[in-house]
């Protein structure tokens, strides 16, 4: 008998978020046929190795951490990046079976303004080519060798965020984007696969009524679930 694959996912881990972290690998361990090994982005199990103080125009803990998934991985096989603010409403082995070995990583390839100058607890909204494309990353890790903890303390955001470290832009493959679809930026698309709350989730005052939400509750309810019923505070 073949031994099912192992999927490598790597969720960045931001302590204003901690529920979203957790409903989030809920939703991946019901819908995935395959083994996940789930690794949080955390900068605090990350201080041996990367101690870059906050940036101004940062949003998340993780926003520049996220890049040392290809380290973290060892530089050994493909591994999944994804942001915590997500519900995942599709298998991802099937994303894991896109992987291209023509390129170093794989991306949905937004083209959008963000409708808002902020989103969730004040946080700026920040415009900028490849905006959202480093939210789920499908990295190839052999060849994202440049993506060294050094590089990830000092590059630019945008070095970063927009894959300058590659040496092409040819090494950037394209996802469907029914695998990063941004709610509230686009309309309800009942076919996507990653619902991304990247304007604010239903678990942030103000967005408890965005698309998605009433989905994100129910695995939010599975998550706490124990035999006799729900946990309660």
């Amino acid at each position: 008998m073949q031994r099912p694959p192992v999927l490598d996912v790597y969720i960045g881990y931001d302590s204003q978020e901690i529920v979203a972290y957790h409903v989030l690998c809920q939703s991946i361990v019901e819908t995935s046929r395959h083994p996940v090994r789930f690794t949080p982005i955390n900068l605090a199990s990350l201080r041996p190795i990367f101690q870059r103080p906050p940036a101004g125009k940062q949003t998340t803990e993780f926003s520049f951490s996220r890049f040392l998934t290809p380290y973290l991985s060892g530089y050994a096989g493909w591994s999944l990046f994804m942001d915590c603010d997500m519900l995942v409403r599709g298998d991802i082995a099937e994303l894991f079976a896109l992987a291209d070995e023509r390129y170093a990583v794989m991306v949905c390839q937004h083209d959008y303004a963000p409708k808002d100058d902020s989103k969730f607890l004040g946080r700026p909204q920040t415009p900028y080519a490849k905006k959202n494309w480093s939210s789920v990353m499908l990295l190839n890790t052999p060849r994202c060798r440049a993506l060294t903890p050094d590089l990830v303390q000092t590059a630019s955001g945008l070095d970063l965020h927009q894959f300058r470290w590659l040496a092409s832009e040819d090494e950037i493959g394209a996802l469907p984007l029914d695998w990063n679809w941004l709610v509230g930026e686009y309309d309800a698309n009942p076919a996507a696969r990653i619902a991304h709350f990247t304007r604010g989730g239903p678990y942030i005052s103000g967005y408890e009524a965005c698309d998605y939400a009433d989905e994100w509750r129910a695995t939010l309810a599975r998550t706490v679930a124990a035999r006799g019923g729900p946990i309660s505070s």
